[in-house]
């Protein structure tokens, strides 16, 4: 079957199999930064911006996804210009292995998005459902917060 989507500001279209998860079709598409770490919507590797709203991609059938907008961390930034969350997650200290990070980035994004002066339990609402096994939520919270203030005093 054949979809329409919007995928990283692009439009695509795309063969995709029936049943077929979202999660499953980006990683076809070389799409990396979407991970497969639980595949039950459990740890939060997979989330993917779909209309802006996170979402674990396992959890989605691609099929779901038809005429809309997907974002993955390659459509938010690249290695010569990351994106202002990644880089203060860097300075923070808050990367390590760097397995959850895409989809704790995109979290963080949304959330700046529709609050851009989050208190940090609003942070660690919107990183609920991510599972951090290497640096515990400290400096991840720390990372987002300085994102947020540097978008709010127009640094970035």
């Amino acid at each position: 079957m054949q979809i329409e989507l919007t995928l990283n500001g692009v439009f695509q279209r795309l063969d995709i199999h029936p049943g077929e998860t979202l999660l499953e079709t980006l990683r076809s598409q070389g799409l990396t930064g979407v991970k497969l770490g639980c595949g039950h919507g459990d740890c939060g590797s997979c989330v993917v911006l779909w209309n802006g709203q996170p979402v674990n991609a396992c959890q989605v059938l691609t099929a779901a996804v038809a005429g809309d907008s997907v974002t993955t961390i390659e459509g938010l930034s690249d290695l010569t210009k990351p994106h202002v969350i990644q880089t203060e997650l860097v300075k923070a200290g808050a990367v390590q292995c760097g397995f959850c990070t895409p989809g704790i980035v995109l979290s963080a994004y949304a959330l700046l998005q529709n609050k851009p002066h989050p208190t940090a339990d609003e942070i660690k609402t919107a990183l609920d459902g991510h599972l951090c096994r290497c640096t515990g939520y400290v400096k991840i919270i720390e990372g987002i917060q300085n994102a947020a203030q540097l978008i709010q005093d127009g640094k970035v």
